[in-house]
């Protein structure tokens, strides 16, 4: 019977290192710039307090996780464990950590999406070392980590595969993990004998692809306890060493850092600012807005655009504005490489603007240009709408499309010729001589009726 079992590492998404004041920056241009005495490990060198920015961003993950916090309340007093080994990107000699033979994790006994939760803890990351230089850089080290610790409840690759993007998109949701730094993974693979861990998977890809040989290697060959590498390029496991039992890290209570003790206050009140999940906000649309589960999963991927989306269906029609989000503006946002929060585009004047094309005072080609002028920040076309107003004189569309007709002589032709997609041609004149002002279906009667 195939078990799968993960290890999640992400970076939470803090301003500095978990024990110093260095800045958290996993992508830096030059080696060893965020360092101090601290985080590459000098002799004497005692770490500052535990960084409580990442134990808030840990403890909106546990709860996310439906984990239990262990709380002062429940007895429960959190302390840092070193977990010794040794490697040339571990200065200290150990890693300090919130896992270990005698530790109490942060949150344990969660569930997330049918597969139970066996810890969420805190530990710090390594330096980068480069095996083929000999190099160290320590910007890496000491930057806070979370792990995930689930049970072995997956039983195939693709189970692991659906699980972990619902688990990134969820994480995205409260923004404690570093979204451009990826997540890595460990795995734990059992065919029935004894399990086998592959280390530092660092996309959904080469961890399928680790998964399926390795349960065709179990297949055909007796596992021993021990841990192994993906090499990308032969699609094979490889040995590293023989797996470490808990006793062989030697852990022991770090007496250099503090006991983190949490208060039921503290978890109940981050608790209440958690938003709503992706799950929950799909549900939310199907029901509450009547949008199938394809539409409502394009808006549930990111969390600025749903809640934005929920905010202008308060005053506009939800399958009207359902277009006008996952296509226009979404198109906007990619066209300007920006996302929504790295703008300013307030909900009341996008409503504004798609109250105005109801009304018929404002054309939609007018309107998605409009849409284009909201990047950087948008503005209320209110005070501007003599400018922006649709154009449904007759007489003034006529004269537009008289001079069209003259200055396009060959569409003209192409069109009495039978060349229908002609009229279009120039129907899009027409609306550019207009500034995208001129009423679509009044220029196409005035058209047809020149061109006869």
């Amino acid at each position: 019977m195939v078990k799968i079992g993960l290890e999640i590492h992400g970076y939470l998404q803090t301003k500095e290192k978990l024990f110093c004041r260095c800045k958290a920056e996993r992508h830096v241009e030059k080696e060893n710039i965020n360092i101090c005495p601290v985080c590459t490990g000098q002799p004497g060198c005692k770490p500052m307090a535990p960084n409580a920015e990442a134990i808030k961003k840990l403890i909106q993950i546990a709860l996310i996780m439906n984990c239990s916090v262990n709380t002062l309340e429940k007895n429960k007093k959190i302390a840092w464990q070193r977990k010794h080994y040794d490697w040339p990107d571990l200065p200290k000699g150990y890693q300090d950590t919130g896992s270990g033979a005698y530790s109490v994790p942060l949150g344990e006994k969660g569930k997330f999406e049918n597969i139970s939760i066996r810890e969420v803890h805190l530990e710090e990351d390594p330096a980068a070392w480069n095996p083929e230089t000999g190099c160290v850089d320590y910007n890496r080290s000491g930057l806070p980590l979370v792990e995930i610790v689930t049970e072995p409840d997956f039983k195939t690759e693709l189970e692991v595969e659906k699980w972990l993007n619902t688990l990134i998109l969820t994480l995205s949701y409260i923004k404690a993990v570093d979204k451009n730094a990826g997540l890595k993974a460990d795995v734990n693979v059992s065919t029935g004998g004894e399990r086998v861990e592959i280390k530092n998977l660092t996309s959904i890809e080469s961890i399928k692809r680790a998964i399926l040989y390795e349960i065709e290697r179990q297949g055909k060959e007796k596992a021993a306890r021990e841990t192994r590498r993906f090499d990308e390029k032969s699609g094979k496991t490889i040995l590293m060493r023989t797996k470490e039992q808990a006793e062989d890290y030697r852990f022991i209570p770090d007496p250099d850092l503090p006991v983190i003790k949490l208060a039921e206050k503290e978890v109940s009140e981050l608790k209440a600012k958690l938003p709503e999940t992706p799950m929950q906000k799909l549900e939310k649309l199907v029901k509450k807005f009547k949008l199938n589960k394809q539409e409502a999963e394009i808006l549930t991927k990111n969390l600025e655009v749903v809640e934005f989306f929920e905010l202008v269906c308060e005053k506009i029609d939800p399958r009207f504005a359902l277009p006008w989000v996952t296509i226009e503006l979404l198109r906007v946002l990619n066209y300007n490489k920006k996302t929504l929060d790295q703008v300013d585009i307030k909900p009341e004047h996008f409503t504004e603007l798609l109250e105005q094309v109801q009304k018929g005072k404002v054309t939609e080609l007018k309107a998605k240009q409009i849409l284009n002028d909201f990047i950087p920040k948008s503005f209320s076309i209110k005070s501007k709408l003599k400018e922006f107003e649709t154009i449904v004189d007759t007489k003034e569309i006529e004269k537009i499309s008289g001079s069209v007709i003259i200055s396009n002589e060959k569409a003209v032709q192409d069109y009495k010729s039978g060349q229908k997609e002609a009229l279009n041609y120039l129907i899009g004149e027409v609306m550019k001589a207009s500034k995208r002002k001129a009423d679509f279906k009044t220029a196409k009667a005035i058209l047809e009726k020149k061109l006869k």
